[in-house]
């Protein structure tokens, strides 16, 4: 899987490996700060704990939406 990830990335122009590697970067992103709002107690944001669980579980909900549409679109 990954020799063929690798094989797709190489035959890719410029601008889509760019984009492509963005795409990753915001997807980790979204990961990572759901994480952490949802774990860090000394988050500067001023929300019950329900309400930072719900958009915490939000935004790693909308990075696995993402993670599949970057999958889908490097099968061609």
């Amino acid at each position: 899987m990954i020799k063929n990830f690798v094989t797709s990335f190489l035959k890719k122009s410029l601008k889509e490996r760019f984009l492509l590697v963005m795409g990753i970067l915001f997807l980790v992103s979204y990961l990572v700060l759901g994480l952490l709002i949802i774990f860090l107690k000394q988050l500067p944001l001023q929300m019950e704990y329900n309400y930072r669980v719900a958009f915490g579980t939000l935004l790693i909900v909308y990075s696995v939406i993402r993670f599949f549409r970057i999958i889908n679109d490097n099968k061609d």
